[in-house]
């Protein structure tokens, strides 16, 4: 639903209330349009600067509509099960009902807020807001994202670290609809230290990189890193099991993280209002989350400051360590300056580095708007592309 078209909203809402023949939701949708046409009507002849409030609450209440029947719709659809209660000393139920639960009841989510600032339940606790989290990337709920913004403030590190870090990424998916539902905004800045959420969101953004099962393959976890709760839930209290064995029982138990769902949204970050928020005007904070997203081979935050990203990328090549992202991301900055030569020889370093010319340009391809934005004639990305391309080793 386009925030700014209401009519076109009333038409679909008005096609699913139909569908769920359900009266109740009929008679919300005949209200909410004849408010906003009596919004509509004063407008024409008024020029009161009320009226904008009056239009984003308008818009609030259609969201909230909207999210009520979205959720029976995937219930009709077959697309959720039709869950009625969980089991609370069921790790596994607790799971299932928190990831695919359409309709949460108010009394689920304050369960879950006293289990997960509980020490006792920390476990059950953490498992819940992760699986919570990943239902609310998929249906909006206010209350149940009001409620992972008070775990915020829970004592227990891992569950409060994972509903922060959850709220994050789901402020920065939600963005558009946020500015209506100022009571999030205002609940998450009193909940959210500013420093520990920044903190959150550098670690967010390097996670692009860098997964669970990376992190064991280069023994970067080992089994004293994971918590006791951790070992009896998956049934061995002694530690006997391998780190491997461990972590995938858990993953299995879990909700399946989905890379692409992060990727997206860290990319995404700089243009939403929790971006602004966490990092807002602070020069400090402003470098280092830069020189972060050039760790992941991203140029998002750094095609104005080219001086600075060249800088950064002579002593990452230097290194050794350089990636072929970091290839093609030099070879912007001389593309930019008006090097071509040095802009291809750079580019070839990345291709050779690649597994495959198509890896390559899975890479070199997403940045090509930017490249003609920043003044390079789209003829000439092109040119530069097909001498790429080839080019034989």
């Amino acid at each position: 639903m386009t925030e700014r078209m209401l009519n076109h909203a009333f038409v679909v809402l008005r096609q699913w209330a139909n569908t769920l023949n359900f009266g109740p939701y009929i008679d919300r949708i005949h209200s909410l349009e004849n408010n906003y046409r009596q919004l509509f009507d004063y407008y024409l002849i008024g020029n009161d600067p009320e009226r904008d409030i009056i239009h984003d609450q308008l818009t609030t209440e259609v969201y909230r509509l909207a999210d009520e029947m979205y959720a029976d719709m995937l219930l009709r659809n077959g697309q959720r099960p039709d869950m009625h209660g969980f089991e609370p000393t069921n790790i596994s139920s607790v799971i299932n009902y928190f990831s695919t639960c359409a309709h949460l009841q108010e009394e689920d989510l304050d369960w879950l807020v006293e289990v997960a600032t509980d020490p006792e339940r920390a476990v059950v606790g953490l498992a819940a807001t992760a699986a919570l989290s990943a239902n609310l990337r998929d249906i909006f709920d206010e209350n149940a994202l009001l409620a992972l913004i008070e775990i915020i403030g829970s004592d227990n590190t891992f569950v409060a670290d994972q509903a922060l870090a959850s709220a994050i990424l789901l402020l920065a998916y939600w963005d558009v609809r946020i500015d209506f539902f100022k009571n999030i905004q205002e609940r998450f800045m009193e909940n959210a230290d500013e420093q520990r959420a920044f903190h959150i969101m550098c670690a967010l953004i390097r996670s692009v990189n860098k997964s669970i099962k990376q992190m064991i393959d280069e023994e970067h976890i080992t089994p004293d890193d994971l918590p006791d709760e951790i070992w009896n839930l998956v049934g061995d209290q002694n530690k006997e099991s391998s780190v491997e064995d461990a972590m995938r029982k858990i993953e299995n138990l879990m909700p399946k993280t989905e890379e692409n769902f992060v990727r997206a949204i860290v990319e995404l970050l700089p243009e939403t209002w929790i971006f602004d928020y966490i990092v807002g005007e602070d020069e400090d904070r402003n470098d280092r989350i830069e020189r972060i997203y050039l760790e992941i081979g991203s140029m998002d935050l750094m095609w104005d400051r080219l001086d600075d990203a060249e800088e950064w990328l002579v002593d990452r090549l230097r290194s050794g360590k350089a990636t072929p992202k970091d290839y093609i991301n030099y070879g912007h900055c001389c593309f930019l300056k008006g090097d071509k030569m040095m802009a291809y020889e750079n580019y070839l370093e990345a291709k050779r580095l690649c597994n495959g010319v198509r890896a390559f340009f899975d890479l070199f391809r997403p940045d090509r708007k930017m490249l003609v934005e920043k003044g390079i004639p789209l003829e000439q990305v092109y040119l530069m592309e097909d001498h790429l391309l080839s080019k034989n080793e």
